[in-house]
C-alpha cells in the first residue's frame, strides 16, 4: 500500500489526479494539503510515502523537499508545462526533485507513485514516461559532529554553556558552528559581544527558501577569532514565525560540513497545537529539529532545589523526544551552600536517565558577570575553576580534540577513573578533578 499526500496549490490538474490516485489499486490518498507547511506537518506522522507537489507550490524550497526525503518520502513534481521544458526540469532539479511528471503525462501519475525506490535514489524506470532530472550533488565532506545543548525552563546557563564550550572548542583550532537556534529569542551574539544588525538565523532562512544556503553559507555566519563561526538567533522572539524546521534542518547539515556544530536551543519540548491541525509548524519546531539531528545532547540543569527538579523531569522528557542519542548531563552553577554533594547529586540523575556522562560546572557569578559585561568568553579572563570544567566538557563532548595533560593524565582518563559504579557511563568528579 503506497500512502500519498497531495500538493497542488489550486491547479486545475488536482481533480484528475485525485481521481486517477484514488481509483489506482494500491494507492491511498492521505490527505489533500493546503500549503507546503501543511504537507511538512503531515510528514512527520511517519504514515506518507509519497507527495505529489504542484512544482509552482508557494513556499516549497530545497528545505523542504529535504525536509521530505528525511522522513523518508518521495517527492514527485507536476508541472502544467511540457516534460521537455527546460525551465521546469533546471527548476525541479534545483529543488532537489528528481521525478518530474509533465502536461500530458497526468495520466502516468499513479504508475510513478507506484514506483518503489530509495527516497535517495536519482533513478527513474524506463517503463514510464517520467522524466529524470539532474541533480548538482555538493562533494562529500567528513560531516562534523552535532552537540545541541538543551535545558529545561529556568534559565539554568544553556546559553552560557552553548557559548563557552564552543568557544573552547574553537581555541583548540577547531572549526567550530555556533548556530543560536532558541525560538525565544536568541542570546549568543550579547555574550560574544557580536553587533548583529542581521540576524544570521533569518538570513539561513531566506537563502535556504532561495535554494541559496550552501553557495552562501559563510555569508550567515560572524567570524569569531579565526575558527569560531557564529549564526546569530532571533532578534526578537516573535520572528520564529520566519524560519521552518526544514529550514534549520539544511543550516545544521551545511554547518556540518564547515566543521564541528554547537546549537543552543529552546527550552519547551511540547507539541504546538496549531501543527496538529495542518498550520505552520509551531514555534518549538526549531528545538526539535536540532535534537533530531543532533549526536549528542547536553543537558544543562541548575544546581538548586527547583532547577535540580526541572532538570529530572526534563530528562524524562527528553528521553521521549529523542530516544538512542546519548545524553550528558551538565549540572551548571554548582556550590556548597546547596547542601547536597556531587555524590548524591549523580545519584538523583541517574535515577531518571541513562546519561553519557554527568559534569558539575562551578559557580562562578563574578567571573561571569565580567564576561557579559565585556561580551568575552570566561576563558578569555583567565584560569579559573569554572574554565577547568567547561574545558573538561569539551574534552568529553568532542573527544577528537581532547587536550593532553603534560602534567598529569588526561581529563578522559580522570573521567573514566571516577564513573559510577552503576554501568550507566555516568562520569563523577571530585571537585579538585574540575
Amino acid at each position: 500500500m503506497i500512502c500519498v499526500l497531495l500538493l497542488a496549490a489550486g491547479e486545475a490538474w488536482e481533480s484528475p489526479a485525485l481521481t486517477d490516485l484514488e481509483a489506482h489499486p494500491g494507492v491511498v490518498v492521505l490527505k489533500r494539503c493546503v500549503d507546503v507547511d501543511d504537507l511538512l506537518a503531515a510528514v512527520t506522522s511517519g504514515q506518507a510515502d509519497v507527495a505529489v507537489v504542484s512544482l509552482d507550490a508557494p513556499g516549497l524550497d530545497p528545505a523542504s523537499v529535504a525536509h521530505l526525503r528525511r522522513h523518508a518520502v518521495r517527492p514527485v513534481a507536476v508541472t502544467s508545462a511540457l516534460p521537455e521544458d527546460l525551465d521546469a526540469r533546471e527548476h525541479a532539479g534545483r529543488l532537489g526533485i528528481t521525478a518530474l511528471v509533465g502536461r500530458g503525462e497526468l495520466a502516468s501519475l499513479p504508475r510513478v507513485v507506484t514506483i518503489v525506490e530509495d527516497v535517495t535514489d536519482t533513478r527513474v524506470r524506463d517503463d514510464v514516461p517520467v522524466h529524470d532530472v539532474e541533480v548538482d550533488h555538493v562533494p562529500a565532506v567528513e560531516p562534523g559532529r552535532l552537540v545541541a545543548v538543551w535545558g529545561p525552563a529556568g534559565a539554568p546557563g544553556r546559553t552560557t554553556v552553548a557559548t563557552n564550550l564552543a568557544w573552547e572548542l574553537a581555541r583548540r583550532d577547531a572549526a567550530v558552528v555556533l548556530a543560536d537556534l532558541d525560538p525565544y529569542g536568541g542570546a549568543v551574539a550579547q555574550q560574544l559581544g557580536i553587533l548583529d544588525e542581521v540576524s544570521g538565523l533569518l538570513s539561513a532562512s531566506r537563502l535556504a527558501a532561495a535554494g541559496q544556503l550552501d553557495d552562501r553559507f559563510p555569508s550567515v555566519c560572524r567570524g569569531v577569532g579565526d575558527h569560531l563561526a557564529v549564526v546569530t538567533g532571533l532578534p526578537r522572539a516573535d520572528r520564529w514565525r520566519e524560519v521552518r524546521a526544514a529550514q534549520v534542518d539544511q543550516l545544521l547539515e551545511r554547518a556540518r560540513t564547515h566543521g564541528q556544530v554547537v546549537a543552543d536551543t529552546g527550552f519547551s519540548l511540547e507539541d504546538d497545537t496549531g501543527s496538529d491541525f495542518g498550520g505552520r509548524p509551531g514555534r518549538n519546531a526549531l528545538t526539535l529539529a536540532a535534537l533530531e539531528q543532533a549526536d549528542e545532547v547536553v543537558v544543562v540543569g541548575s544546581a538548586d532545589p527547583v532547577g535540580l527538579t526541572r532538570l529530572a523531569r526534563g530528562l524524562v522528557e527528553l528521553r521521549d523526544r529523542a530516544p538512542g542519542t546519548p545524553v550528558r548531563v551538565a549540572v551548571n552553577r554548582m556550590r556548597s551552600s546547596i547542601g547536597w554533594s556531587e555524590k548524591e547529586i549523580a545519584g538523583m540523575v541517574e535515577g531518571f536517565s541513562r546519561v553519557a556522562g554527568l559534569h558539575f560546572l562551578p559557580d562562578d557569578r563574578a567571573g561571569l558577570d565580567q564576561a557579559l559585561v565585556s561580551g568575552r568568553p570566561v576563558a578569555e579572563l583567565g584560569a579559573s575553576p569554572l574554565v577547568q570544567a567547561l574545558a573538561a566538557l569539551a574534552d568529553a563532548v568532542f573527544p577528537a580534540h581532547a587536550r593532553g595533560g603534560a602534567d598529569g593524565p588526561s581529563v578522559r582518563t580522570r573521567l573514566r577513573r571516577g564513573r559510577t559504579s552503576t554501568g550507566h557511563g555516568g562520569g563523577r568528579r571530585s571537585a579538585g578533578s574540575r
